[in-house]
């Protein structure tokens, strides 16, 4: 089976193209959702997710475990959508800052590495959804920093493994792979 990741800036139509995919396959869906509601905002764009998908999909929420879900939902007559690595990495950078700390770097490098190992051959479909974030300013803190940085080296190791990597743009892809 084989892995692709849909690269794009925040409302470039990744998610929409990651829906299409799915949805076109005509297989069952699982999506696996990684976002956490650590504030109203975004308990809101979480709620209004969940609406927008097919109700016949299957939901899978893991802010931390994404290694684990895939191995738990990925199978060649299923295809899995993860939405979004971002939200993902985002999650355990700001877990391991938390005071007391939820998460260790020790299990996020664990996680991370798993993560990878499914991505190069995944036991059925597979579509990632991640945010591009090198392209604009540096940003100004040094947690912004360390986040773009975490995200461009993610980002480039997904990439890597994937059968396909698209750049999504307008809602056009563009495959650079």
């Amino acid at each position: 089976m084989s892995t692709h990741f849909l690269l794009g800036g925040a409302r470039s139509g990744k998610s929409a193209l990651a829906q299409r995919l799915a949805e076109d396959s005509g297989l069952p869906v699982t999506v696996i959702v990684t976002g956490e509601a650590r504030d109203g905002e975004m308990a809101e764009r979480i709620a209004r997710h969940r609406q927008e998908r097919p109700a016949h999909w299957l939901t899978v929420e893991t802010p931390f475990a994404l290694a684990a879900a895939l191995r738990a939902h990925a199978a060649p007559d299923r295809f899995v959508l993860v939405d979004c690595l971002t939200l993902w990495l985002s999650n355990w950078l700001l877990a391991c800052l938390d005071e007391p700390p939820r998460r260790t770097p020790t299990e996020f490098a664990a996680e991370r590495a798993a993560l990878l190992e499914l991505v190069a051959d995944p036991p059925g479909p597979l579509v990632l959804v991640a945010n591009e974030v090198g392209l604009g300013l540096v940003p100004e803190t040094a947690l912004g920093r360390r986040f773009r940085d975490e995200a461009g080296r993610l980002n480039q190791d997904v990439a890597a493994r994937a059968a396909a990597v698209s750049f999504v743009v307008a809602g056009l892809p563009l495959q650079l792979k």
